[in-house]
C-alpha cells in the first residue's frame, strides 16, 4: 500500500444566507492523504484542517477510515454536538461504498442519500453533478435546504476544494448537517474520485472561541445569539436590560432566567420567565425578574430557546450564558492568595468591590492582627505598597471597601516572600494524588531543620505545635520527605512545614498550610515520579529501568522512553506532567514493556474490581494488537484490532475477572506488562510509537 499526501488549498468564499447574518471566516488549509487499496477503491484521510490561525493535526482526529480497508465505513449517525476536545470526525468514500440500508430519495427536489434504518436520520448525503464540476450542499430537518456551492473544475488548480455547511452557530448541536464532494481532485488537477463522500464534523477547542470556527459555517442560524451582556461578563449594575439575536426560524422566545444554573438548563418553572416575541428582558427592576434588584456578588444565567409552532423540531434549545454582579467586598488579589516567592517589593493590588469609593488596606505578619484591624488610612487607588518585606516570611493582608453608605469588610488573603519553605509535592491543591504518595518540599535560605505537620483537619494543622498530635517530628536540613504511610482513598489531608534554626531568635518560622486530596481509585502506575537522574545518583529513577522493555533481548522489539532527556514524554499526556512512549518494532515478533509491582499488588483491595488504562497511538502505526498481561502469562487484547492507530487519547476498562479467569490471583499480583502483537504465538509485524498514562484500578460504580 502506497500513501501519497494531497495538499488541498481552501479559498476564503463568501457566503449569502436567507437571512443574510451567516459571516465567514476561512478555513485556510486542509491536508489529505490518499490511500489506495490494491483490488480495491482508494479512500481518503484527512492530516490536519487549519480555521482561524488554530491547526488540527493527524493526532487530534478521529476519521471514520480504516486504513487499508477495500471499502470505508460510515461514521456514526449522531447529531454533531460540541464536545470538551477539539474534534473533526470525517468520513471519505466513493458513493459506490454507501451502505446497503442508504437509499437515494426525492427531497426538496435533490437526490439524496438516506438511512432507511432511522425513522429521523441526521444526515443526508447528496450526490450531485457530474464529472467536470462538483458540488457541496447541506439540508437541515424539516426539509430546508442549505448553503450549495458550485465549482468548475478548470478552478481547482488554483483554488482548491470549497467546504461549505448548514446548521446552527455558537456552540451548539448541529442536526442534519451533511457534506458531499462529487469531484475531488490534487493541487494538479488529478481527478482523484468520480464521487467521494465527507461526513460527520465535530468541532470544538478548549481555548478557542467556538463562534470563530461556527462563524465560517453558512446556512440558517437557529438559536439564539449574540447575548448582551456577553456571556461570562462582569456587570456592574443591579438592573439588566437582556437582549438577543434571534433565530432564523423564530417566531417567538421562551425566556429562563435565575441564579441557579440547574434551574435555567433543565428548563425548571422557577426559572421560565414566559414565552414572548420581544428579543429583550428586564431584571431587577419592580415588576420585572429580581424585583429587589441584582445582587452584588451573585451570578446569573439565562437562555433563550427559539420557537417556531410550524417546524417539528421547535423549539431550539440554546446555550445557557452567564453574567455575574461584582462583590462590594474587594476582589482579585495580586498578588493571589496563598502565593509563594513573591517579590520583596511586591506593590498589592486588587479589583475595587461594587460601588467602592474609598479602600482601608491592612497588613502585617500576624493574621489575628491584620482580621481584628480598624482605623486605617483610607485610600483612593485599589493598590498598597508595604514598603521592602523580609525574606522567607508570610505576610497578611486585607481591604476594606467603602461605598458611602458602608464599610465591607473583606477577607483575609496571605503571601510567603521569597526564600521561604516552598515547592510543595503534591502540589498545593492537587487532586487524584496516589495513596502511597511521599511528600516533599523545598527548604527555606534560613532552615537548619523542619518541623512538619500532617492530618485530615485543616484548622487543626494550622494550629498545631509540637505538643500535637498533628507533629510528626523534625526532619534536618537536607531530608525534605515523608512518607505518611498508606493513606486513604477520595480524602483530603493538610500539612505545613515550619522552618528552625536554633541560632536565630525569630526560628521557628511558621509555614502555610497546604493539601491535597487522593484519588478514589488505587494508582498502578501514573507515570509521574520518573526522573531524568542517570545513575550512580542514587536518586536515579529513569522509566526505562523501571518498565524493563526488550533492550538487548532479539525476540522483543519494545522499547522504552526517549534517548535523550526528558526521557518520559513530556508533552502528549493524558494527566499530570508525564507518560511514557513506548516505541515497538514487531519485525521481531512482538514488543513488551513489563513492570514489577510494589503497590498495589493486591488488586482486591478497597474492592476494586477493573483496571483501566489511557493510551494514545497515530494512525502511522502499523496496525498491531495492542494487550495487557498480568503475572507474564494472563493476557487480555484490546477489542479493537486497531488501537495502535487510534490518535486520541482512549480509556481501555479491563474487568479483572478476564485475569482471574485465566488463573491469576489477584490478592497477589506481580507483573503488570503492555506490548503489541501477539505474545502467545509471534509473528513479525510493523512498527510504531504508543502512549500509556494513567494506569489505574476502580471500585465498582455506584
Amino acid at each position: 500500500m502506497c500513501r501519497k499526501s494531497i495538499y488541498l488549498i481552501l479559498f476564503v468564499l463568501t457566503i449569502v444566507t436567507t437571512s443574510g447574518q451567516a459571516e465567514v471566516t476561512p478555513v485556510t488549509s486542509v491536508v489529505i492523504t490518499r490511500v489506495d487499496n490494491p483490488g480495491g477503491a482508494p479512500n481518503f484521510w484527512l492530516e490536519s484542517i487549519t480555521v482561524g490561525g488554530y491547526t488540527v493535526t493527524v493526532d487530534e482526529l478521529v476519521t471514520g477510515l480504516s486504513e487499508g480497508a477495500a471499502t470505508a465505513q460510515p461514521a456514526p449517525y449522531n447529531d454533531i454536538t460540541v464536545a470538551d476536545n477539539f474534534d473533526l470526525n470525517l468520513f471519505a468514500g466513493r458513493a459506490d461504498e454507501v451502505p446497503p440500508t442508504w437509499q437515494i430519495k426525492e427531497l426538496g427536489g435533490r437526490p439524496v442519500w438516506t438511512d432507511t434504518n432511522r425513522d429521523n436520520p441526521d444526515f443526508f448525503l447528496f450526490e450531485t453533478g457530474g464529472n467536470q464540476d462538483f458540488s457541496i450542499e447541506a439540508i437541515l430537518p424539516g426539509g430546508i435546504i442549505g448553503q450549495s456551492v458550485n465549482v468548475p473544475q478548470s478552478t481547482f488548480g488554483d483554488t482548491g476544494l470549497v467546504i461549505t455547511t448548514s446548521g446552527p452557530h455558537n456552540g451548539q448541536t448541529i442536526e442534519g448537517v451533511a457534506f458531499a464532494v462529487t469531484d475531488l481532485l490534487d493541487q494538479n488537477g488529478n481527478n482523484l474520485t468520480n464521487s467521494s463522500i465527507i461526513e460527520g464534523i465535530q468541532i470544538s477547542s478548549p481555548g478557542l472561541d467556538p463562534s470563530g470556527f461556527y462563524a465560517s459555517v453558512g446556512g440558517p442560524v437557529l438559536v439564539a445569539s449574540n447575548p448582551d451582556p456577553a456571556d461570562g461578563v462582569l456587570y456592574a449594575d443591579t438592573w439588566v436590560n437582556l437582549s438577543w439575536s434571534p433565530g432564523d426560524f423564530a417566531i417567538s422566545h421562551d425566556v429562563y432566567f435565575s441564579d441557579n444554573f440547574d434551574d435555567v438548563n433543565d428548563g425548571a418553572e422557577s426559572a421560565f420567565q414566559g414565552n414572548q416575541t420581544a428579543t429583550f428582558l428586564v431584571a431587577g427592576f419592580p415588576g420585572f425578574p429580581v424585583p429587589d434588584g441584582l445582587v452584588p456578588g451573585m451570578t446569573y444565567y439565562w437562555r433563550i430557546d427559539e420557537v417556531n409552532d410550524t417546524e417539528p423540531n421547535s423549539p431550539w434549545k440554546g446555550p445557557v450564558w452567564s453574567f455575574m454582579i461584582p462583590p462590594k467586598t474587594a476582589y482579585a488579589p495580586d498578588p493571589v492568595d496563598g502565593a509563594e516567592s513573591v517579590d520583596l517589593n511586591i506593590k498589592l493590588s486588587w479589583t475595587a468591590g461594587f460601588g467602592a469609593k474609598l479602600h482601608y488596606a491592612y497588613f502585617g505578619d500576624n493574621f489575628d492582627d491584620v482580621n481584628n484591624a480598624t482605623g486605617g488610612l483610607p485610600l483612593g487607588d485599589a493598590t498598597f505598597d508595604p514598603g521592602p518585606l523580609d525574606l522567607a516570611k508570610t505576610y497578611y493582608w486585607r481591604v476594606d471597601e467603602f461605598d458611602i453608605v458602608e464599610t465591607h469588610k473583606g477577607e483575609i488573603w496571605s503571601f510567603t516572600t521569597e526564600g521561604a519553605v516552598g515547592i510543595p509535592n503534591p502540589a498545593n491543591g492537587a487532586v487524584d494524588v496516589k495513596q502511597t504518595q511521599i511528600i516533599t518540599w523545598s527548604p527555606s535560605v534560613f532552615a537548619a531543620s523542619h518541623q512538619l505537620y500532617f492530618g485530615t483537619d485543616k484548622d487543626a494543622v494550622k494550629n498545631a505545635d509540637t505538643g500535637s498530635p498533628e507533629y510528626k517530628g523534625t526532619r534536618d536540613l537536607g531530608a525534605e520527605s515523608y512518607d505518611p504511610g498508606k493513606l486513604q482513598l477520595d480524602t483530603t489531608y493538610y500539612w505545613r512545614i515550619d522552618e528552625a534554626n536554633n541560632t536565630n531568635p525569630d526560628s521557628p518560622w511558621k509555614g502555610n498550610v497546604w493539601s491535597f486530596t487522593t484519588a478514589n481509585f488505587l494508582v498502578v502506575d501514573d507515570f509521574e515520579s520518573y526522573n531524568d537522574i542517570d545513575p550512580p545518583d542514587p536518586e536515579s529513577n529513569r522509566i526505562f529501568e523501571a518498565w524493563l522493555d526488550g533492550y538487548e533481548i532479539p525476540t522483543n522489539g519494545a522499547l522504552v522512553g526517549n534517548d535523550l532527556p526528558p526521557y518520559a514524554e513530556q508533552t502528549i499526556v493524558h494527566s499530570g506532567n508525564q507518560s511514557m512512549p513506548l516505541f515497538y518494532d514487531n519485525s521481531v515478533g512482538y514488543s513488551e514493556a513489563t513492570l514489577t509491582l510494589t503497590y498495589p499488588r493486591d488488586w482486591t483491595e478497597k474492592g476494586v474490581n477493573r483496571l483501566t488504562i489511557w493510551f494514545r497511538g497515530n494512525s502511522d502505526n502499523a496496525a498491531e494488537t495492542l494487550y495487557v498481561a498480568l503475572n507474564g502469562s494472563a493476557v487480555v487484547n484490546h477489542d479493537n484490532p486497531d488501537a495502535a492507530q487510534t490518535g486520541r487519547w482512549t480509556e481501555w476498562s479491563i474487568p479483572l475477572r478476564a485475569f482471574a479467569d485465566q488463573g491469576v490471583n489477584l490478592a497477589n499480583v506481580n507483573t503488570i506488562a503492555i506490548g503489541l502483537g501477539n505474545k502467545k504465538n509471534p509473528i513479525a509485524g510493523g512498527s510504531g510509537t504508543i502512549y500509556i498514562d494513567d494506569i489505574r484500578l476502580y471500585r465498582p460504580v455506584p
